[in-house]
């Protein structure tokens, strides 16, 4: 049998490697902040999926290594307040479908140990990804999901830096108002198309209620299936009640059938307005070419901004190198700044808790000089919602995106009414 001095020393010396072994994973849980990023990186809406992705590496790389940049966490190597600790984003492909998106959320949490949760570009794959994160108590931010019922569930561990369908349905009401004035033209009527999941849904409620507040008619309100193979009979509807303003909601490629459709069955409203997702995707543009101008649609950014917020050309020269050569664009930009907001609260929380993640997010105050959009600052409502946002409108005009509206700050005047297909 050993010795009693034989036994204790063998004890010390396990108790030593296991205090080795625990402080060298204490030193690697340091070293390195896991936050959990949900994308649709295949299916229908790949392309964009992939998009948003890049930004999030974009402000993963910002934040990881040294930049000549005027924004948070730039100038630094990682995180200040963790010892230097680098961002590590853990990828996860939910294909836009929620129910993927709600088992992914809780095997990064569970089992990969992440700090936050960020994404998801659907707000129905946000919806179900942050109800997991609330139930877990980890924090969940987006910067491009819109839906309004995402702010609007009391929760606690929810956040998004954009602005929703609220705010921007809010501009093109206004711009309607504002143009019609400008141009002596009366707007009657409009028509709302959507599609069936939670983004279009909450847009088309949105947009009826501010129409009747406008005092404007809603002479169609027509849902699809996401997704659809024809919209023949939708469009032929639209054409019939020839209302003044066209109103869509859909992601790529329910939009690109959707002017296929409007193209064959000569389908041509006064204003065309788009309610972003598949509308600003790059792809949609390219490959309509012609057919895709005159087409306006809500966001709160374009590459002409560059002129008057110059770190937009330095961030973009960064993302091509994470895009494979794609301009940045909306939305984008949007997760960017979301990716940035939620990395800058882990480094002023100092500690990858979950709870002072999310009361440093709760705190975030970050000024508009810091902010490459054109809002006034990034700061939550007790809702989880930034107050500090601002919308526009673009048109598609020789191919490229323009801003329009508001008019004091538009690079281009309006193409009106919407261009005949016969006369592209």
């Amino acid at each position: 049998m050993r010795s009693l001095r034989t036994i204790l020393t063998t004890a010390v010396a396990v108790a030593g490697l296991a205090c080795v072994g625990f402080a060298a994973t204490v030193q690697a849980q340091t070293n390195e902040v896991r936050i959990g990023v949900l994308y649709p990186l295949t299916g229908s809406v790949a392309k964009a999926g992939n998009d948003v992705l890049a930004a999030a590496k974009m402000a993963a790389d910002i934040v990881n290594n040294k930049h000549d940049l005027d924004l948070p966490l730039a100038r630094t190597e990682g995180l200040p307040n963790l010892g230097g600790a680098k961002i590590k984003l853990v990828i996860s492909d939910h294909q836009g479908k929620p129910e993927i998106g709600r088992g992914e959320a809780e095997r990064l949490i569970t089992s990969e140990n992440v700090v936050a949760l960020f994404g998801a570009y659907h707000s129905s794959v946000s919806a179900a990804a942050s109800n997991v994160a609330e139930r877990m108590q980890i924090p969940y931010l987006t910067g491009e999901s819109s839906s309004p019922k995402l702010h609007q569930r009391g929760f606690k561990w929810f956040f998004r830096t954009g602005p929703h369908d609220g705010h921007y349905t809010k501009t093109m009401f206004d711009f309607m108002r504002d143009f019609a004035a400008k141009k002596g033209i009366t707007l009657k009527t409009v028509a709302i198309l959507h599609e069936d999941t939670q983004f279009g849904v909450d847009s088309a409620r949105v947009q009826e209620q501010l129409a009747k507040e406008a005092g404007m008619e809603v002479v169609a309100k027509i849902a699809y299936r996401a997704k659809s193979t024809s919209l023949t009979a939708e469009i032929q509807k639209l054409k019939s009640v020839n209302a003044d303003v066209f109103l869509p909601t859909s992601y790529t490629p329910d939009a690109l059938l959707t002017i296929r459709s409007s193209k064959e069955l000569d389908y041509t409203p006064q204003l065309f307005i788009a309610q972003n997702a598949g509308y600003n995707d790059p792809t949609f543009r390219e490959t309509l070419g012609k057919d895709a101008e005159g087409i306006i649609s809500r966001s709160p950014f374009s590459m002409d901004m560059a002129t008057k917020i110059p770190i937009i050309k330095d961030l973009n020269e960064l993302y091509k190198k994470h895009s494979g050569g794609t301009d940045i664009y909306d939305p984008p930009i949007r997760s960017f700044v979301g990716a940035l907001v939620l990395m800058d609260a882990i480094n002023r929380a100092g500690s990858t808790d979950p709870e002072k993640i999310r009361q440093a997010l709760v705190d975030t105050n970050m000024p508009a000089d810091q902010i490459p959009m054109p809002w006034q600052n990034i700061q939550f409502g007790p809702d989880g919602q930034n107050n500090g946002v601002g919308t526009a409108l673009i048109q598609i005009q020789d191919g490229e995106y323009y801003s329009i509206y508001p008019f004091d700050v538009a690079a281009r005047e309006v193409i009106y009414p919407f261009p005949k297909w016969s006369e592209r």
